[in-house]
């Protein structure tokens, strides 16, 4: 398999977003992709480009977009992306509400019309690195629906993904994931790539299990299971909540027929300071305690650690890190194909 340095593929991202995009736009939106990557959200990483990049050239996402503030008060916010990318705009939003959880303890934030944001848990990340505790999810703005409720054969809801992010000291607590059996650009990255999904992931369209990914992309579509498995309907239900704090809370779009014409995400943005409810040296004592208590637990045979939110991500960083980010064949040929159309450079990859 194709594999790279992390730096030399943000440069490569970068020069390609560069095409379509502006200087900070194409560093910002490289760096989110690059570290999807480098976490082993593979879904949300490099793949994501052509899409990315069509996007801009379809009206889409327009390049330079300022983030617009349609209500305002000490504690929240109301934007508008006005179709910008969405990791800039995202930022952008995150910051404001960085800076109004300081003065006043916590802020909301909601945002419509943002092209997709990438990772959630990047957000999360960030605002641990400031000490704040956050809740972040999204919706498709009403353009995809890829998950149909339990019992039913059609899909209604998007993969609708939540990430919670707790500071901790060397160990932060990243709660990142969709609220489907799996994200749609993993099934997507299975597509490209030729192979079959596990068993558990979709549904054809006459609501039957199977494992071939096209089968998502057909008409009519087939699905995507909620999260939960024989629980499903509690994994759906959470979907549901987050489509209508998501898309209705915003001012925003849920899912209904037409779909909306343009792919992106509405957003719902929570952060909170722990030295304005229960003091944050009480917060990082009651944390680290419980997160110990927790990693005591007696451990069955063959389980060489509990797992924490977040370890995954930093195991698989470590690794890539020092082995370089694996792609495979088909999307790395994807990507090679698209640099050559744009007039970028292709790097040249080492065999993993």
């Amino acid at each position: 398999m194709p594999t790279f340095d992390a730096a030399r593929l943000q440069t490569f991202a970068t020069e390609l977003l560069a095409t379509r995009a502006t200087a900070e736009e194409s560093q910002r939106v490289a760096v989110g992709l690059v570290n999807a990557n480098l976490r082993g959200y593979d879904s949300h990483g490099v793949m994501r480009l052509p899409y990315y990049l069509k996007a801009v050239a379809d009206g889409d996402v327009v390049s330079g977009a300022e983030l617009t503030i349609t209500k305002e008060s000490a504690t929240h916010l109301v934007t508008d992306a006005n179709w910008g990318f969405g990791q800039v705009q995202a930022g952008r939003l995150l910051d404001r509400l960085i800076e109004k959880t300081r003065l006043a303890g916590m802020a909301i934030g909601t945002m419509i019309q943002a092209g997709h944001i990438g990772r959630l848990g990047e957000y999360c990340e960030a605002a641990a690195v400031e000490n704040l505790v956050s809740i972040v999810m999204v919706n498709s703005h009403g353009a995809v629906v890829r998950v149909a409720p339990p019992g039913g054969i059609a899909p209604r809801l998007s993969t609708n993904p939540l990430a919670i992010g707790v500071p901790q000291k060397g160990r932060p607590l990243i709660l990142d994931f969709s609220t489907s059996a799996t994200a749609e650009g993993k099934v997507r990255v299975k597509q490209i790539a030729g192979e079959k999904c596990p068993p558990g992931w979709l549904l054809d369209n006459e609501g039957q299990p199977t494992t071939d990914p096209e089968t998502l992309y057909g008409d009519p579509p087939g699905s995507i299971l909620p999260m939960g498995g024989g629980q499903a309907y509690k994994g759906f239900g959470l979907s549901l909540m987050i489509e209508i704090l998501t898309g209705a809370l915003s001012g925003g779009r849920t899912s209904r027929e037409p779909l909306y014409p343009k792919k992106g995400n509405c957003v719902f943005m929570l952060l909170v300071d722990p030295e304005s409810f229960g003091g944050a040296a009480h917060f990082a004592d009651e944390v680290e305690q419980l997160t110990e208590y927790v990693c005591s637990s007696p451990r069955v045979e063959g389980c060489e650690a509990i797992i924490l939110p977040g370890d995954p991500e930093r195991t698989t960083m470590a690794q890539r890190l020092q082995n370089g980010i694996f792609l495979d064949d088909e999307n790395w040929t994807v990507l090679a194909r698209l640099a050559v159309e744009v007039g970028v450079s292709v790097p040249v990859a080492s065999d993993g």
